[in-house]
């Protein structure tokens, strides 16, 4: 029995030792070859002559950018320098030398090898078979003597230079090295070494450890090191201990099972080949192995060619690497590698290919060139130990480790189609080479005609463009043909696609009437559209800033000029080409927006990257669509043929500008000088038509700190932003704007804006205060339609009345007040409502809606918040995982590693924590439905998908923070430190009793926070952990299935991870709250540095004495304070007063609204204030009530007459109650005196002039002398054309109309005064020739009272005869005289008085006096009806007749003197006669007009 034993040990080990013998026979078989005697074969004479060396003389050049190119070669060594250096190089040769071509010599038999006639590889550039080509050409020797044949196999000088003055590689050198298929791999090199050659990777030890010394981005992780294998791949850590195929990656079961991170070009177990005798190529077959760093700064040979040829490849190979400088290139070459498992015959069949990795450390591209592919699949995979046919063929993709995520390059991986890797891809035009980018995702950069799906990925760069159009998109998928149509779909739109290469097509991106994401994609031929991708459309306002204004004169309303500037190289690298810059613009006149073409500003221009536009030269035009008001600049080459032989040019846009600069002469000569005003009046009008949006909006924050804390309705300001963009054009002296984070349902937008002090800018204030938006500048579905499309239509109901109302008019203009307190009002903070705030930090640690603070360490998937609402629904759900082990072994505690979230029907966010080794670049990765979207470029920061917009500050470009803001107006915040999340939610105040999940129930009561599923209320202790754990925390675990109460998990399931993948409901975490409870007693000095870390943070302590992470406890504390902070600004209530008007033609000193402020106003200059000239803000919210009313600035001239019309209603409220009260009186006194004597009058004043006078004169005022200023007289002219009263000759009695009296231009009114004197006008007494006055004369001429004749004032004398009283002055008469002489006398001028009521007239007529009358004529009077028809009291009716003589009564005096004339002459009018009565004549009144 052991000698059976002994015997099959010993045929085992027999067996393992022919085994591996065969195995190294490869290796053997070189060394002989190497140390034995080769054959001499001799070379041509005319390769010999053809290539001899010519001496010429060396250029001097400067050292040129890494990638511009020259027509100048470096200058070939002479013949004695090349004889020279033969000796020591191994690839040299001098004129009659014999090359030595390396011969396989084979101790078996040639007959007796297996010949593999079957495969055979492809003829091309490069490749391995190359008849009389390889080693046979001596065309580019250096003057050192080494031959620079791209095939050469001897390795140039190792000493890598970044001198001055270094070699420039040119265009024909830089063709011929891209004309060759495989890149550089050495066997020797000059100093007698292996070269690349790994002679130390065979069998025995199939991989070998290399350090990089550079930083490899790989498919998210990033790598300082690689291990190179015989089995065909690049790894970067340590392979599964065994595989079972197919081969399956990620490793699902990681960590418990190692998951490699790799590179798999041909991933098969492989073992070292053999070459025939007659193969060209003779190099050894084995692994080779370069690398060549800091290419970018190279200036020796070598490292440029390397660069330049690598850096062109990838450029004209990948789409969306046309900026991409290889900073150090990694080149991995298996040439002549068999299958593992086969017999010795099957080390003949070998496959041979190559990988080149570039990679600036930021971007990482990947060449595969499969030169020859003999055999498919290994034994140990199901192959045949002969030809390596059937079973698993090689795996070939990337892993990227850790069970991430991994890329199988289908269809070619584990197929028996992968032997088609060599003659697809056409990478560069070469069949067999494949290209990829490999730093974050796996992007193809070749096409693939051997697949076929409903659902194929396309790559396309770049991936996002200007809404407007115009944006060039390179497109990589199928393989194309040029008589092959190609049509491309952007949304709706559908544009042709023009052929580059085999590889490539290109579209030029339409005008898009949409935002955001997308669909895209293109049909070959009669193909369906099955290649699909997204395209991210960004808006004209948000789009990346391609045209460049170098001052903001484009938006003055006449500036004198325009600088822009543009990278040219954005357009071409054609310094040579010339450019068009054309204006176009847009409006809204009917259904359908009207983006339209204006004008050429520059036909041709030299694109130098920067133009000067001249206002002036466009005075003169007249454009049919002149009444757009802004619009965007355009540039694009003219013959983009010329320079990229293609006849599509990329456009550049600028961003929306005012067309002030170019419309102001057309809209000048339409509406005059003021056109601002009247575009801005056909705007108010047209605006009036239109809905109110403003009561839709979220109202405005009173602070910026809480604008800042409301994630779930605001968010950043592109145009004023603290943190990217502080200029703030349209809102000067704000430091910050806020923007509502979604459109409302109406499609409007609410913008906030903050000062330096950080309250609320108003419009009501200044024309920069905040402005509501009638239309969000993400518009409104459907985007097809005016009044929806984003950005124009925002630009054209909102932005463009800003210029033509305010910015190009005064600020207190009519149109600017209308567009700031009528159509565009800031709206008032006093009703703003802080969102409630909850959140989950640590290991973990929550702190609910009514910040009730707990713990609980679920492992799993569990619902952080979700609504009850059935109207109102989001979901927010939390993902759990374990901490990794410390120090002293597992950890009982987990962490927050994911988030999703979504509202009714809006697209699912997930938010993931990338892993350890992943987060060099990105710090959170961000799903929406599933596809991870990237924030790294301005435009895209700002993300809307459907009712949800996610974003991230501006100031940061790893990911760390992430905002996800919904229609509802809520609002989630992620953010990571370290490696640790916290997730904080933001509700609305309409949530408050609708929520339910570990955030609790908001209700203001925390009694109520542990709701469970099922509505009722779980009564726990916090600090009993356990039952936290058990009776609150699980019963809110998620699972793949909907759970009444609980719903369905949202997050996005990869390679079979479902929600029991990450849920354990039997993990018992540490219960024990007091870190001095659960550590043991020989750590007290992890209990004090605890202390010491922490302070009073138990969740703090905690985490650090479960898990002794330093990072872990400081981010805890961090954001536990945050959030309570947060929760307690919140909760404060901010006590606004509002809106305070500011006075139009004034303003405001300052424009707080807060408790204890003190508002001043002033007016402008030709205004008086008129009201309270300070107002102050009341602790209880309200401005104090006006003392002196409302504040108003008047115009001097309005204030005048207000104050004029306020005196007289003044006057005229006191004076008309006083009359009232008067008459009153007078009525009761009147009434008193009749109850008393039936027979009593009331006595009445006069009402004509000369006894008014008279009356005055009764009231005993003095004479109207030059020095009784007292005297009131009245003056009546007599020198003008009047009219009488008095029947005309042989005319009958005719009744004439009562005239008013013509008054002296001199004459004064009553209330005038000279001096001091006051005047009293009237009737002057009538004078005679001499001067005498006639009224105070009696029937002989003598005067009355004895008065100088020079006296022409009335007085008391004139009226009655009284008596002169001893001290001087004059007694009237008693009234019983005064109504004597009132029976006696008669004057008809004045017939209006009553003889009770009127004083007697003091004119007597006389015929001798009428003669010599100053006027020159007869004192006619007027006549008076009422005077004859009435006659006066205690006169009999008889006496006031006609023709009734003067001496009828002996004892009376006449009541007039009848006028004394010649016999001679008649009595008639003219002559004195009075009028007859007018009730006499029924004829109508003729007048006569006499001059006197």
């Amino acid at each position: 029995m052991r000698f059976k034993l002994f015997l099959v040990c010993a045929l085992a080990c027999g067996f393992m030792a022919y085994v591996l013998a065969n195995e190294n026979f490869s290796t053997e078989e070189e060394d002989q070859i190497i140390n034995s005697k080769a054959e001499i074969l001799e070379v041509p004479p005319e390769i010999i002559k053809q290539k001899e060396p010519v001496e010429t003389k060396p250029k001097v050049k400067p050292t040129p950018k890494a990638t511009t190119t020259s027509t100048v070669k470096p200058a070939k060594p002479t013949a004695p320098a090349a004889a020279a250096a033969a000796p020591a190089t191994g690839g040299a040769v001098i004129p009659g030398q014999r090359l030595v071509p390396v011969v396989h010599a084979s101790s078996r038999d040639t007959d007796s090898i297996l010949s593999v006639s079957g495969l055979k590889p492809q003829a091309m550039s490069g490749a391995l078979v190359m008849p009389y080509d390889y080693l046979g050409e001596l065309y580019d020797v250096d003057s050192s003597g080494y031959n620079w044949d791209p095939n050469n196999n001897v390795a140039p000088s190792g000493t890598a230079s970044t001198a001055a003055g270094g070699y420039t590689i040119t265009t024909a050198r830089l063709a011929e090295l891209r004309s060759t298929f495989l890149y550089w791999f050495f066997d020797k090199d000059q100093y007698g070494g292996r070269g690349d050659y790994q002679f130390d990777i065979h069998a025995s030890m199939t991989q070998l450890h290399k350090n990089l010394n550079f930083q490899l981005p790989f498919y998210g992780f990033r790598f300082n090191y690689t291990r190179l294998s015989l089995n065909g791949y690049l790894e970067f850590s340590d392979p599964p201990e065994y595989l079972t195929y197919p081969l399956v990656f990620p490793i699902k079961d990681w960590p418990a099972k190692r998951d490699p991170s790799f590179m798999g070009i041909f991933f098969s177990k492989c073992r070292v080949g053999r070459i025939y005798p007659s193969d060209i190529d003779q190099r050894t077959p084995g692994v080779y192995f370069r690398v060549e760093r800091d290419l970018m700064g190279r200036t020796d040979r070598f490292g440029v060619e390397v660069r330049e040829r690598t850096m062109w490849d990838i450029r004209t190979g990948v789409v969306g690497a046309d900026t991409f400088v290889p900073k150090h290139v990694v080149i991995a070459t298996w040439k002549n590698v068999s299958f593992a498992g086969g017999i010795d015959n099957s080390l003949f069949t070998t496959n041979t290919f190559q990988m080149v990795l570039a990679t600036d450390e930021v971007y990482t591209y990947v060449i595969w060139n499969y030169a020859v592919l003999n055999w498919l699949s290994h034994t140990e995979a199901g192959g045949d130990t002969t030809k390596g046919e059937g079973g698993t063929p090689a795996y070939v993709g990337f892993n990227a480790g850790n069970g991430t995520q991994a890329y199988e390059y289908k269809p070619y991986s584990q197929n028996m189609v992968i032997r088609d890797l060599a003659n697809r891809g056409w990478g560069n035009g070469f069949p067999g080479r494949h290209i990829f980018r490999i730093d974050e995702q796996i992007l193809i950069g070749s096409c693939n005609k051997d697949i076929d799906a409903a659902l194929l990925p396309l790559t396309f760069a770049p991936e996002s463009g200007n809404m407007l159009g115009g944006q060039v998109v390179n497109i990589t998928g199928p393989c194309f043909d040029p008589d092959i149509r190609v049509t491309c779909h952007f949304d709706t739109e559908s544009v042709l696609g023009t052929y580059v290469d085999r590889n490539r097509v290109i579209c030029v991106q339409p005008f898009l009437k949409a935002e955001g994401y997308i669909r895209f994609q293109i049909s070959v031929g009669v193909q369906r559209f099955k290649w699909r991708g997204k395209y991210f459309v960004e808006t004209p306002a948000a789009a990346t800033e391609k045209i460049f204004f170098a001052t903001d004169d484009v938006h003055k309303k006449n500036p004198n000029e325009i600088r822009i500037t543009w990278s040219a190289f954005n357009l071409t690298s054609n310094s040579a080409a010339n450019v068009m810059i054309s204006l176009w613009g847009y409006r809204e006149t009917k259904i359908e927006p009207q983006l339209e073409y204006i004008d050429v500003i520059e036909a041709s221009y030299s694109n130098t990257g920067s133009y000067v536009i001249s206002p002036s030269n466009y005075i003169n035009r007249n454009n049919i669509n002149s009444d757009m008001q802004f619009g965007f600049l355009q540039i694009n080459l003219t013959q983009p043929e010329q320079y990229s032989g293609l006849a599509l040019s990329p456009i550049l846009w600028s961003r929306p500008i005012p067309l002030g600069w170019y419309m102001g002469p057309q809209w000048e000569r339409k509406h005059g000088i003021r056109w601002p005003r009247a575009l801005c009046d056909n705007w108010i009008r047209n605006d009036r038509f239109l809905r109110n949006f403003a009561a839709d909006l979220p109202l405005c924050p009173c602070t910026l700190d809480q604008a800042v804390l409301d994630k779930g309705r605001f968010r950043p300001d592109r145009e004023c932003d603290k943190d990217s963009n502080p200029s703030c054009l349209r809102q000067r002296g704000a430091i910050h704007c806020v923007v509502s984070g979604t459109p409302v349902a109406q499609g409007a937008e609410q913008q906030c804006c903050y000062d330096r002090y950080g309250y609320l800018m108003l419009t009501y204030d200044q024309m920069w205060g905040s402005r509501p938006r009638r239309i969000h500048n993400l518009g409104k579905m459907p985007w097809n339609e005016a009044s929806k499309v984003p950005s124009l239509s925002m630009w054209f109901h909102d932005m463009r009345p800003f210029y033509t109302c305010c910015s190009w008019q005064e600020e207190q203009a009519v149109g600017c007040e209308t567009y700031r307190f009528e159509r565009r009002p800031t709206q008032d903070c006093v009703a703003y409502q802080a969102p409630g705030i909850a959140g989950v930090f640590g290991d973990p640690h929550f702190v609910t809606f009514d910040g009730t603070a707990y713990t609980f360490n679920g492992l799993g998937e569990f619902v952080l918040a979700r609504s009850t609402d059935e109207s109102e629904r989001f979901e927010v759900q939390g993902r759990f995982e374990q901490l990794p082990d410390n120090y002293y072994g597992e950890v009982k505690a987990t962490q927050l590693t994911a988030v999703a979230m979504r509202g009714n029907t809006t697209t699912t966010i997930e938010v993931r924590l990338r892993p350890l080794h992943a987060r060099w670049r990105y710090r959170l990765d961000v799903l929406a439905d599933g596809r991870k979207v990237y924030f790294d470029r301005e435009s895209l920061k700002f993300q809307h998908f459907d009712g949800v917009t996610v974003y991230t500050p501006t100031y940061l470009l790893n990911q760390s923070q992430v905002v996800v803001q919904f229609d509802a107006g809520v609002g989630v915040e992620i953010v990571e430190n370290e490696g640790f999340m916290t997730g904080r939610v933001f509700l609305p105040w309409k949530f408050i009793n609708k929520t339910a999940g570990l955030f609790g129930n908001w209700s203001f009561n925390p009694l109520d926070d542990f709701m469970l599923p099922n509505g009722q209320v779980a009564s726990l202790n916090l600090n009993d952990l356990r039952s936290i754990h058990t009776n609150f925390g699980l019963k809110w675990m998620l699972t793949d299935r909907d759970v009444p109460g609980v719903g369905a998990a949202l997050f996005t399931r990869e390679f079979g991870r479902m929600a029991s993948y990450y849920a354990n409901a039997t993990f018992a975490p540490n219960y024990v709250l007091d870190p001095a409870d659960f550590l043991p007693a020989n750590r007290t000095y992890d209990l004090e540095r605890a202390e010491e870390l922490c302070g009073e943070c138990y969740q703090c302590q905690y985490d650090y004495a479960m898990t002794l992470n330093r990072d872990l406890a400081h981010f805890t504390k961090n954001y536990y304070d945050t959030l309570v902070n947060m929760q307690a600004e919140n909760r404060q209530r901010v006590i606004s007063c509002g809106v305070l008007q500011t006075p139009r033609f004034g303003r405001k000193l300052s424009f707080d609204f807060m408790p204890g402020a003190k508002v001043s106003f002033e007016c402008n200059e030709g205004f008086i204030l008129i009201g309270d000239q300070r107002r102050e803000c009341l602790a209880s919210g309200l401005w104090n009530i006006p003392e002196y009313g409302y504040t108003e600035c008047l115009r001097e001239v309005y204030y005048t007459r207000r104050v004029a019309f306020i005196a007289i209603g003044i006057i005229i409220l006191v004076i008309c109650p006083l009359m009232l009260c008067i008459v009153c009186g007078v009525y009761r006194y009147r009434q008193k005196q009749l109850k008393e004597d039936p027979t009593w009058q009331m006595p009445m004043l006069p009402r004509s002039r000369a006894s008014s006078a008279r009356n005055l004169r009764t009231l005993n005022y003095d004479d109207d002398s030059d020095t009784d200023a007292s005297t009131l007289k009245k003056s009546r002219s007599y020198d003008k054309v009047y009219r009488t009263n008095e029947p005309l000759p042989g005319k009958p009695q005719i009744d004439f109309p009562a005239k008013k009296w013509d008054l002296d231009e001199n004459d004064e009114d009553v209330t005038s005064s000279e001096g001091e004197k006051p005047k009293q006008s009237g009737r002057r007494s009538l004078r005679s020739t001499s001067g005498t006055d006639l009224d105070q004369h009696d029937a002989h001429g003598t005067p009355v009272d004895g008065h100088d004749e020079d006296d022409d004032d009335f007085d008391e004398a004139d009226v009655h005869t009284g008596t002169i009283h001893p001290a001087g002055y004059h007694q009237p008469m008693s009234p019983e005289e005064a109504d004597h002489l009132h029976q006696q006398q008669y004057s008809p001028t004045f017939s209006g008085l009553d003889s009770r009521t009127s004083a007697a007239s003091s004119i007597n007529y006389t015929p001798q006096s009428a003669a010599q009358n100053r006027f020159g004529g007869v004192p006619v009077l007027p006549s008076n009806t009422q005077y004859y028809s009435r006659p006066p009291s205690s006169i009999p009716a008889t006496a006031t007749a006609i023709g009734t003589s003067p001496t009828a009564n002996a004892n009376a005096v006449p009541l007039r003197s009848a006028p004394t004339l010649p016999a001679t002459q008649p009595l008639t009018q003219d002559s004195g006669l009075p009028s007859p009565p007018q009730a006499t004549s029924p004829t109508p009144s003729v007048q006569k007009s006499t001059e006197v």
